[in-house]
């Protein structure tokens, strides 16, 4: 076997060289080696209701999901997500023909972004912003134009003003994410109303990620991009099982939206994992259809969760974002003055955090596209037990 020679292309498509190893391995093999607890991940260290795991055993002894299900997903899924959208925010969509379950959101978010995205489209997405959008948007030749939130009052703000300068000849598509991960930021109902005015007004195609929806605390409420004027039409909605029900391995998310948009996705989606997660397809459609009480328990836990992290990294003296939604919590590190902080540099900070206070997060700058925007930044993940929590709450405050 030859070596390469020094001309030879690079064996990575260029498109990815700049997404080599992700963060969150980098950090939870620190929190391995350094025997920290990790909270830089986003997956609890609980599984999800007890009967909808046995819904999941039963659909295997049963024969059902055991051999490939069908493209679009299983009947009893896709009517499941459909009886979800009417109950929870009236929206009606037909099982059929305007639902697709795919692999998780993350497929979701794949599919939908190779299938409507060219080289030479932009994206507008608001950073920070999930890692795989990076990636995705790259991988179908587009470009991404970022619109920063921005900490105003306790909160991560989107200016509306930015956002529509942003818009070109050459924009495609906006890429919404609310409740928002990393900020914890959830958009109102006037912020959606303006950006829903702006994609009917540009005639711009919108995916919605609201893997988050059932999380939302205080007085902040989901409403779907969808359910706005002129929207349902050129909207893209991506839901998931994992983070409603705990049970993130399963890997089930799900599309809505027109005929024409589902089947553009679908084309996509069909070469990438084909089908998945049969059996557990099963289950979850058991699980979209539990009481209220599940939901607003599932909330209610989660809301504790947060306050007692939250607590715990206030008093440790770090400024706190207290997020309106999702599972993470955003901080700022420069209160902890320049050289615990690192002189406020979010990357040097979580990589001495393990052996400072044996805690693992994750530095938000990996979410931007303009790092120093994001570079004091560092994300906690509260989707775990009390009792870590606490743990880690102690730890932090002997900083």
């Amino acid at each position: 076997m030859t070596g390469m020679t020094s001309t030879a292309r690079p064996l990575l498509n260029r498109r990815l060289a700049e997404f080599g190893t992700t963060i969150f391995a980098e950090m939870s093999a620190l929190a391995l080696k350094t025997g920290s607890i990790n909270l830089g991940q986003g997956f609890p260290d609980t599984d999800g209701p007890e009967e909808i795991r046995e819904a999941a055993v039963r659909a295997l002894r049963d024969g059902r999901g055991n051999q490939y299900p069908p493209g679009p997903g299983v009947p009893e899924l896709r009517t499941a997500i459909t009886a979800h959208q009417q109950r929870r925010y009236g929206l009606s969509y037909d099982p059929d023909a305007e639902v697709l379950v795919t692999a998780g959101a993350t497929e979701a978010i794949a599919a939908a972004l190779l299938a409507l995205v060219e080289p030479g489209d932009e994206v507008i997405a608001f950073e920070p912003y999930y890692d795989s959008y990076a990636a995705c948007i790259a991988m179908a030749g587009g470009t991404r134009v970022p619109v920063t939130l921005r900490p105003s009052e306790g909160r991560f703000r989107l200016d509306l003003d930015e956002l529509r300068a942003a818009v070109t000849d050459r924009t495609r598509l906006l890429l919404i994410n609310t409740p928002h991960n990393p900020t914890g930021t959830v958009l109102t109902r006037e912020e959606l109303a303006a950006i829903a005015e702006l994609a009917v007004e540009r005639d711009l195609l919108v995916i919605t990620d609201e893997v988050y929806e059932h999380l939302v605390f205080d007085e902040a409420e989901h409403v779907p991009l969808a359910t706005f004027p002129g929207m349902r039409e050129r909207t893209v909605s991506i839901g998931s099982a994992g983070k409603t029900f705990s049970f993130t391995g399963w890997k089930v998310g799900w599309v809505t939206g027109t005929p024409a948009l589902v089947t553009a996705v679908r084309s996509a989606k069909q070469f990438l994992t084909y089908v998945a997660s049969g059996p557990f397809q099963y289950a979850v459609a058991e699980a979209l259809a539990l009481p209220d009480s599940y939901f607003d328990a599932f909330r209610a836990d989660m809301l504790a969760k947060r306050d007692v992290l939250a607590t715990g990294l206030t008093e440790a003296g770090f400024e706190v974002f207290r997020p309106a939604g999702t599972y993470f919590i955003t901080t700022d590190i420069r209160p902890l003055g320049p050289e615990l902080s690192k002189n406020g540099d979010g990357f040097a900070f979580c990589r001495a955090l393990p052996e400072l206070a044996g805690v693992v997060a994750i530095p938000n700058a990996v979410f931007y596209d303009h790092r120093e925007e994001g570079a004091p930044f560092v994300r906690f993940a509260f989707c775990k037990k009390t009792g870590v929590l606490e743990e880690a709450a102690g730890r932090l405050r002997g900083l």
